[in-house]
């Protein structure tokens, strides 16, 4: 179908704006561009938000924690911002969390992983599994149930959710119950049609990947790791239930569904919807997309379902 009405404004407005290509900024110019464009949401109300630092592998990780209205405890579902591993933090990503908080009904904790190039693959994999473990060992001291956490996130942050939920399986430890994979990295490749389809013009580019993936992970050898692209890992089976969302005009589409269907071939529980009409980041641009809200929605219904509630 064609471009929903919302995006291609947006769209339309963003080449009339002019900014530059990813490419061709600093890390640090390009972190300020997104945080420009993906305000903090504090308007979108939930019962309270506390910023935290737990211990990591390297030092301690930035955390922000959002509960929601009413007594708990409340289920544990942790959230991995998307950004190419360079860019995003916990405000970029403020909405999101606010939004599958108050919808969902669960203790959403954001992660803000260490980020590349200045810590290189696979620094954000060990903070994102450590903010999980320390989810599942504190779950009474923030308010959420004993038991398993989610995760999911965005993106990269997809990327980082379908990792850690292998590593937990690998481990036994933490307890991961489901996997919410929104336009997920799954493969360094790039080589599919979705990317052929929509290499330019839609905001996330080829150009730009390309960019993501030599800062995230300099060696093209290393990309190919199933830590870096999930879906190489040899055996997926036992791992957690999984909704994956895609978008259509989206380079990223066919990966994300090629993961999706491996999931489902080793004999894991998964859903996967492909938002037509949309573009990669959707899920961010539901204040200004409409026809976006409905993702939100969908992610809400399968995480209470995931957790019982």
């Amino acid at each position: 179908m064609p471009l929903e009405a919302a995006t291609a404004a947006m769209l339309a407005a963003a080449a009339e704006a002019g900014a530059p290509p990813l490419s061709e900024l600093s890390p640090q110019q390009a972190r300020e561009m997104y945080r420009m464009m993906q305000p903090p949401a504090d308007d979108i109300t939930v019962g309270s938000v506390e910023n935290r630092h737990i211990p990591g592998p390297a030092g301690e990780i930035p955390i922000r924690i959002y509960r929601p209205e009413g007594s708990g405890p409340f289920p544990i579902h942790l959230h991995y911002h998307g950004g190419g591993w360079v860019i995003g933090d916990l405000d970029t990503h403020d909405a999101d969390c606010r939004e599958i908080c108050r919808q969902a009904g669960v203790v959403v904790i954001a992660v803000d992983y260490r980020l590349a190039p200045e810590h290189p693959y696979p620094a954000a994999v060990q903070d994102c599994l450590a903010a999980a473990k320390w989810a599942a060992e504190n779950a009474a001291d923030i308010g959420g149930l004993n038991g398993p956490v989610s995760v999911g996130g965005d993106s990269a942050g997809g990327n980082l959710a379908a990792v850690v939920s292998r590593l937990a399986r690998d481990a036994g430890a933490p307890r991961i119950n489901f996997q919410l994979l929104i336009y997920p990295v799954t493969d360094a490749a790039m080589a599919t049609p979705s990317y052929e389809e929509n290499s330019d013009g839609y905001m996330l580019t080829r150009q730009s990947m390309t960019w993501f993936w030599e800062s995230y992970c300099n060696d093209s050898a290393r990309r190919m790791e199933p830590d870096a692209s999930p879906l190489r890992a040899a055996d997926l089976s036992g791992l957690p239930p999984a909704h994956v969302m895609t978008a259509e005009f989206d380079p990223l589409r066919d990966e994300g569904e090629a993961y999706a269907k491996r999931l489902q071939e080793a004999g894991v529980a998964v859903t996967c919807e492909r938002y037509d009409g949309l573009i990669h980041g959707f899920f961010s641009q539901a204040r200004m997309v409409p026809a976006a809200q409905p993702a939100l929605q969908a992610a809400a219904k399968v995480l209470r379902a995931a957790h019982g509630i």
